[in-house]
Formats: structure tokens, sequence, C-alpha cells
């Protein structure tokens, strides 16, 4: 058995402190819950007429439109965002100063300005500067908001990402005559995608979640949340109406995330594959 670095190895007496500081703290979530429950119960938060009114067709119609609202806000805003960050990116590691500093002031600028303080000055540019509907406003600010923040957040995942790489394979690039944005579209990103896909996915979920926030930005705006907000009216009850809401949120999220774990696992398999291959062709070189 061997001894950890930092720290010794627990005792018989050590390992029964720890099962029972366990067995008190889950009681004292169990607890904690069944107060909550009593408390939402005694409201009046779980009567079956509650439920019959969340369960009626109107009701999930009225999600169902939110949802596909939110699905293509968020679906529009990853598309962009990601263009967005990976022309920042290639701009900030460019090698022409009128080009790198603006780029860097872009990041900067919007990493640093709070969501939703971006979005309601968007909404409201967009809205006395263009003649759209007020579901069209709402979207293209919703969607702008979320392609600068998180555009910005994802130059800085790029720029690593493309950093990560050893310089030798860009120096030899360069050394057989490929000029920069060749190196970087053929050489330097496709091997980058591999450090960046957790990251990039992330930050996907992240975008998803955040299409939340056209719920309080904006006085309009049939995205999930604001359908949940009437939902909670109709129904009467806020909780059962958010749970189920939470609920749709987890879900989209877990598919997300189950997504860029089959990726990664993808992309290294193949990563495998190719490094069998090589030694491969490096073993028949040698035996000559």
């Amino acid at each position: 058995m061997t001894a950890s670095v930092l720290f010794d190895a627990p005792g018989p007496r050590a390992r029964m402190r720890h099962r029972i500081y366990s067995v008190v703290f889950l009681l004292a979530a169990a607890g904690l819950l069944f107060w909550i429950y009593r408390k939402f119960d005694e409201a009046g938060q779980f009567e079956p007429e509650l439920w019959e009114r969340l369960t009626s067709d109107g009701v999930w119609e009225e999600l169902l439109n939110g949802l596909t609202y939110t699905l293509r806000a968020a679906g529009i805003a990853i598309v962009t965002s990601v263009i967005f960050g990976f022309l920042v990116a290639t701009a900030r590691l460019s090698d022409r100063r009128w080009i790198s500093v603006p780029a860097v002031a872009i990041v900067e600028f919007f990493r640093a300005i709070p969501l939703l303080l971006l979005l309601i000055f968007l909404f409201v540019f967009i809205q006395q500067n263009a003649d759209f509907e007020r579901e069209t406003t709402s979207l293209a600010a919703l969607v702008a908001g979320l392609t600068l923040y998180n555009g910005a957040v994802l130059a800085e995942v790029f720029r690593a990402g493309i950093n990560a790489i050893p310089r030798g394979q860009s120096e030899a690039a360069y050394a057989i005559g490929m000029r920069k944005t060749q190196v970087m579209m053929i050489i330097l990103t496709p091997q980058a995608v591999k450090f960046m896909l957790p990251a990039i996915i992330s930050q996907c979920v992240v975008i998803l979640k955040d299409t939340s926030l056209g719920a309080v930005a904006f006085a309009y705006g049939p995205e999930l949340v604001r359908a949940g907000r009437l939902v909670s009216t109709y129904v009467g009850s806020s909780l059962m109406t958010y749970l189920v809401i939470a609920a749709i949120f987890i879900a989209m999220n877990s598919v997300l995330s189950a997504l860029a774990f089959w990726l990664e696992r993808r992309l290294a398999t193949r990563g495998r594959g190719a490094q069998r291959a090589v030694a491969e062709v490096e073993g028949v070189l040698e035996a000559g």
C-alpha cells in the first residue's frame, strides 16, 4: 500500500469519524428537504388541481413555443459566437499591431461588461434604430448580446488552444513556404480543436442557459422562462412551473454535455489511431 505524498492514510478511528460525519450530513440534508417540502405543502403548492392545470394542452403549447424560441436563439447564438470568437482570436494572434490591439480591446471590453446590461442596451438600440416587430427585436438583441459576450470568451479559448500546439509545427510549416493563414487553418486549428472542445461545449451550455436573461432584459420575448411566467399565473403555482422549466434546461444541457463527452472520446480515439499509424510507418522505415 503506497502512502500519499499529500496526507497520511486515515486510520480506523478517522474512517469511523468520516462515516459519522457523512451520516450526520445526510440526515441534516434530508431534514432540510423535508422541511422545505412541508412548507410548500402547507402553502398548497402540491394540490391536485394545480397538477391538472399544469398538464393541460394550452400550458404545454405555451411552453413548447417558448422552448422553440429558446432553442432558435441559442442555436443562432452558438454558431455566431464560435465564428466571432475564432475571428477575434485569429486577429489577436496577428503580427500586425493595428489588427491585434483592437482585437484585445474587443475581448477585454465584452468580457468585462455585464451581459444583462449589454442585452438591455442592444434591445433599446435596435428598437430605436430598426423598424422590427417586438419579437424580432428581442431575438436580434438576445442573439447579438450572447454573441458578443460569449464570442469574447471563446476568443480566449481559441487563443489558448492554438498556443498549446508545439511551436515546432508552425515553424516547420513556415520553413516549407506556407503562409500564416495556411498555417492557422491547416496546421494549428484542426489540432487545437481537441484541446478546445470541452471548453467550447461548456460555453455552449452557458449560452443556452443565458437565453433566460431575455425574460429580465426585455419587456417582451417569448422565450422559455417568460413563457413559464405566464403559465405560472394560469396554473397558480410558480414552484411547479419553474421546476418543469428547470427539468427542461437540465435535459438540454445534459444532451450537450453527453455530446461533448462523445466527441472528446471520438477525437481521442482518432488521435490514438493516428499515433499507431505513425509508429507503424516509422517501424517499417527502420526495418528498411
